[in-house]
């Protein structure tokens, strides 16, 4: 091998990385040991070749060779793998070149078991290990575990020949091309199962297609087809998830009496003669190569369009509704998936009620828009109507990607048989069913979440009783219609209680989410943003809108912003109310802030963290609920969040009831107003109270509020 090339290549392909959008995060890089390595590795795109040698060396220090198809050496490719240390196939002196490396430590090898691209991700046939490809079907390779059996078995033989025969240790030294046993006898092999994974997977026509098409005659539909998908992943951007397992160390696999009868015999044995313990070499093979094969795939890295798709995989009736499929992905994904071992990403190592509200991430948009496409489903009106035999239906192993991608993302979690459980028992359960799984998951998760940070930052004389901070949910008579009302800002549930209990009277369904931070001590509300407050409304919503068939949010002043944030989000909500909602601040300690924040921001620069100032004082109307400081960063982020509302609140459509208090000490009337005159509904109304303070839903003159709000939604009604 040529290292000044490799070298040079290496940093070619770190220039390439730079420029392209592709996010590759490794884990678990400590699994890989000091010796002698082959990294088996899924072998799903070209860019495996082309960049995993790069990343394996950063993190080795050692040249990483691969070997690749012989096909791919035709024309100026084969100059470039030369280049990164790549070993055709077919290279005649293949085997004793990659055992002579693992030897001596002077490169460490990439080989892909599966023999080639797997573009189907098919690899699982009758409970085995089988790899479906355009000629057919074949099992993995052992190939890789034979290399090493074999550098293992020279190592050792070596060892025991230097003190019990000389001359045979000479002429395997020389056979090698191996000047010393010493960097032979201080290492170990090892074989280390990687897998990649995708996220997302699509394809369409990307620039580098367009440039393939216009400036090459009779382009083949398999360079077509690797253009649009790998130029896809690379030039729009994929998340590739490297994950390294555990090493399987070699040697313990020749502790065989016939092995070690071989490893310490005398006599004369050449590198390609057959030995009297090549059938049990061969079935330790197998067994290696059983054993990493479920390593790399049980490392699949999990994502949204693994659940979506197995989920539409092993749907049992033909229509299914949005709501619905993302309700039984959002069960798939919280509390299941976790007691089933696998890997996830990124993306599903947060809260999932994204899912069940507005899905801000996309996750559902992009996956059905691509489903839809591709004819997994189709859409009528509403109603999904999915077609599972397209899971199963032949295929063109050259046209798969682009033409049934879904399939492809179901068959890459098919061998991880714990979550394809999960998933199926979820699929075939009847809708009413997960309604009341949704609504107890979410409730006891408020509860859980509630007590930990009760439990957390709790103040001795300054934290309020528990049934202060405590979510609730009050009954009502109908399932008609339910109200996710919302407290206010270093507030707790306990706030609006009065107006849930009248509401309740009048039949209504409603949840009382605790927003977090809230209800502990000013400790708690310190580490919060308002996505987090977010977070918390959007749960409430989903209890109520799989209790009811119409949800009506509301909320008294930050609660109030967080209504309509989520009425703005929702095209569902039939109504809204904001009492005393902020869009702007009077309340003399939040004019202190900015002056406040910007102090300690020098303090910060200055290293003189113990003269910050984190907390103003707060004197609050209802000092048995309130918090008495007042976190500058909680009211930064309160600040914050209004800026996001004021240029939402135009998408509100559903009939909005706004209602302020005249003398309120802490939100300015206008503020409100201007909310108003921003919402984009046809109905609304404007509701001005005469009274001299913020908190105008408990203390005199409340009843008169609870009755306006309580009109407003029977009119809804």
């Amino acid at each position: 091998m040529n290292r000044f090339a490799y070298r040079t290549t290496g940093l070619a392909v770190k220039t390439l990385s730079g420029l392209l959008k592709a996010r590759i995060q490794i884990h678990d890089q400590e699994n890989i040991p000091e010796g002698s390595i082959i990294f088996v590795i899924n072998h799903f795109t070209r860019i495996e070749t082309l960049f995993l040698p790069y990343h394996i060396h950063k993190i080795t220090h050692i040249p990483a060779w691969s070997l690749a198809d012989d096909q791919l050496f035709d024309g100026p490719l084969g100059l470039f793998l030369d280049k990164v240390g790549a070993v055709s196939t077919r290279n005649p002196d293949r085997d004793l070149l990659i055992i002579k490396s693992l030897l001596t430590g002077e490169a460490v090898w990439i080989i892909f078991p599966e023999g080639r691209m797997v573009k189907s991700k098919k690899i699982i046939e009758k409970g085995r290990f089988m790899v479906s490809y355009a000629g057919g079907k074949h099992p993995p390779h052992t190939g890789a575990a034979t290399l090493a059996l074999r550098a293992e078995f020279y190592r050792q033989r070596l060892r025991i020949m230097a003190q019990k025969a000389p001359h045979e240790a000479d002429r395997l030294l020389q056979l090698f091309q191996i000047d010393s046993t010493e960097p032979v006898l201080e290492r170990n092999t090892y074989l280390v199962p990687v897998n990649i994974t995708y996220y997302p997977l699509r394809a369409h026509e990307n620039v580098l297609s367009s440039i393939a098409a216009r400036l090459l005659e009779n382009i083949s539909d398999r360079m077509v087809e690797e253009l649009m998908t790998e130029g896809t992943m690379l030039l729009s951007g994929v998340d590739m998830d490297i994950r390294f397992g555990k090493p399987i160390t070699i040697k313990k696999f020749l502790q065989k009496a016939a092995i070690q009868r071989d490893i310490h015999s005398t006599a004369n044995i050449g590198f390609d003669d057959p030995i009297p313990s090549r059938r049990i070499m061969r079935k330790s093979a197998l067994n290696i190569m059983e054993r990493y094969m479920s390593d790399i795939y049980r490392m699949t890295t999990v994502n949204h369009d693994h659940i979506f798709a197995s989920m539409l995989k092993f749907y049992p009736f033909k229509k299914i509704n949005d709501a619905d499929l993302r309700r039984r992905v959002f069960l798939a994904a919280t509390h299941p998936i976790t007691k089933t071992g696998v890997y996830l990403h990124d993306s599903l190592t947060s809260d999932q009620i994204h899912l069940l509200t507005d899905d801000r991430f996309n996750k559902f948009k992009d996956f059905i828009t691509v489903a839809e496409e591709k004819g997994v489903v189709k859409r009528v009106g509403k109603a999904l109507f999915n077609k599972a035999a397209t899971f199963f239906s032949p295929f063109d192993f050259h046209r798969i990607r682009i033409d049934n991608p879904v399939a492809v993302i179901a068959n890459e979690v098919e061998p991880l048989t714990l979550l394809q459980r999960k998933i199926k028992r979820i699929a075939w359960l009847p809708g009413f069913l997960h309604r009341r799984k949704v609504i107890r998951y979410l409730i006891a998760k408020d509860l859980h979440e509630f007590n930990q940070d009760y439990q957390a930052f709790y103040v001795d004389g300054e934290s309020k009783k528990k049934d202060v901070g405590k979510p609730f949910l009050v009954k009502g008579t109908s399932r008609d219609m339910g109200v996710v009302l919302v407290h206010g800002y270093m507030a707790a549930p306990l706030e609006v209680k009065k107006l849930a209990a009248f509401l309740g009277r009048r039949g209504l369904w409603v949840y009382v989410p605790r927003l977090k931070g809230h209800g502990t001590s000013p400790d708690d509300l310190v580490t919060r943003n308002y996505m987090d407050w977010v977070e918390s409304v959007d749960a409430g919503y989903a209890i109520i809108s799989n209790i009811c068939r119409k949800v009506v949010a509301g909320g008294f002043s930050a609660g109030a912003g967080l209504a309509l944030d989520l009425a703005a989000r929702i095209p569902d909500i039939k109504g809204v109310f904001a009492v005393c909602p902020p869009l702007r601040l009077k309340d003399f300690s939040a004019k202190l802030v900015p002056a406040v924040d910007a102090w300690n921001r020098m303090m910060k620069r200055a290293r003189l963290d113990g003269i910050k100032m984190e907390f103003v004082e707060n004197n609050p109307e209802n000092p048995h609920i309130n918090y008495f400081r007042n976190p500058i960063s909680g009211v930064l982020e309160l600040e914050r969040f209004m800026e996001s509302l004021e240029v939402k609140l135009h998408n509100i459509h559903a009939p909005a009831l706004v209602i302020q208090s005249r003398g309120d000490p802490v939100v300015k009337p206008s503020g409100s107003r201007r909310a108003f005159e921003r919402i984009g509904s046809e109905n609304k109304a404007y509701l001005l109270f005469n009274f001299d303070r913020h908190g105008i839903l408990l203390g005199d003159g409340a009843e008169k509020v609870h009755l306006a709000i309580g009109d407003f939604i029977q009119d809804l009604a």
